[in-house]
């Protein structure tokens, strides 16, 4: 599983679930990242193989992303994503028995969101980190004042 936390507003915004995650798979989330989102100025990982890989550091060399590897048997340098992890086993994973591939990777999704559209987080005051916005629709071109009469026509 690979798990992508924004630091400052808390949001998951990736969590891609498979048997085996490559560098490839790890670049192709992260181009579409930067590419939806922005180039952020450093990433902070642990040091499994999808990351230290001389693929995916010259690549994030090249698009200007500094890296930060967490020191190994230290997930303390990494809270956030250990945090986000701790939640996803307590309130997921823990209560679910998963049969295929497919199936975790829908429960997963649905619970990424959640997490970003309607759970509260209590470092955010709670407030989720991404709540979905509602829009009303747009007033009409024509506005009545309080005191005009609505016309009802009948057919």
């Amino acid at each position: 599983m690979l798990a992508i936390v924004d630091e400052y507003t808390r949001e998951c915004l990736a969590l891609d679930v498979d048997r085996q995650l490559k560098s490839d798979d790890v670049l192709e989330r992260l181009a579409w990242l930067m590419a939806t989102r922005s180039v952020p100025e450093y990433i902070r990982s642990d040091n499994g193989p999808e990351f230290t890989a001389k693929v995916v550091r010259g690549w994030l060399k090249r698009v200007g992303v500094k890296t930060l590897f967490i020191e190994p048997g230290s997930p303390w340098e990494n809270g956030y994503v250990e945090s986000f992890n701790g939640k996803l086993r307590d309130e997921l994973l823990n209560g679910e028995l998963l049969y295929t591939l497919k199936e975790a990777k829908v429960l997963i999704e649905r619970w990424r969101r959640h997490y970003n559209t309607i759970r509260p987080h209590s470092s955010l005051d709670n407030r989720p980190p991404a709540p979905e916005t509602i829009t009303a629709e747009p007033p009409s071109a024509t506005l009545r004042t309080a005191l005009e009469p609505l016309e009802i026509s009948q057919w």
